[in-house]
C-alpha cells in the first residue's frame, strides 16, 4: 500500500536512525535530506556557513524529494521522509500534497528530551557513525533549537509519538 511517512522532531531525537528501522519495517524508500544536501552540495558549502544559501538549496532538494516521492507512492510503494520538517508549515505543506494526489500521509514525531538530544548531537560529531552527515557544532544546535516548532494538538490527532529519551 503506499504511503508518505512524515517523519519529524527537533535535532538528535533519533528521526533518521527511527526512519531507518521504519523503511526496513514496511519495505519503503527513505529519503534525508542530509544525505541529498551533503551529497550535492557538501564540497561547496560556504565557509562561513551561510544559512540563505542553505536554504535555498534545500528547497531545492526538498522540491525534487516531493517530485520522487509522489512517483514512488504512485507505483504503490510508501516513502519515509526524513527531511527535518523544523517548520510546522513545511510538515502540513507535504501532507497536503499527498492528500490531493490521494496519497495516504502519517506523521511521526520523534522527540526525546534537550539534554539527550544535544549529547547524541556531539557524539555524532565525533564517532561520524552511520546517522553522521555533517558537524553540528553547539552553536549550530542552539541555534536550530529556536527553530523548531513544536507540534500543536491539530498535528498530533493521529501521529504516531516516538519518544527516544530511554
Amino acid at each position: 500500500m503506499n504511503k508518505i511517512h512524515i517523519v519529524f522532531g527537533p535535532q538528535g531525537a533519533g528521526k533518521s536512525t527511527y526512519s531507518q528501522k521504519l523503511s526496513k519495517e514496511v519495505k519503503g524508500v527513505h529519503l534525508s535530506i542530509d544525505d541529498w544536501m551533503w551529497k550535492l552540495y557538501g564540497d561547496d558549502l560556504p565557509k562561513p556557513m551561510n544559512l540563505k544559501w542553505i536554504m535555498e538549496r534545500v528547497e531545492r532538494c526538498e522540491n525534487q524529494i516531493w517530485s520522487i516521492s509522489k512517483q514512488i507512492a504512485e507505483c504503490g510503494n510508501e516513502v519515509i521522509l526524513d527531511l527535518g520538517f523544523t517548520k510546522r508549515a513545511k510538515r502540513e505543506l507535504f501532507k497536503t500534497l499527498a492528500n490531493d494526489q490521494n496519497i495516504p500521509a502519517q506523521f511521526h514525531f520523534v522527540n526525546a528530551h534537550h539534554s539527550i538530544r544535544r549529547k547524541r548531537v556531539l557524539e555524532r560529531n565525533i564517532k561520524k557513525g552511520e546517522t553522521f552527515s555533517f558537524e553540528v557544532t553547539p552553536a549550530m544546535f542552539d541555534f536550530m533549537e529556536t527553530e523548531f516548532e513544536i507540534p500543536k494538538g491539530h498535528e498530533l490527532f493521529d501521529a504516531i509519538i516516538i519518544n527516544t529519551s530511554h
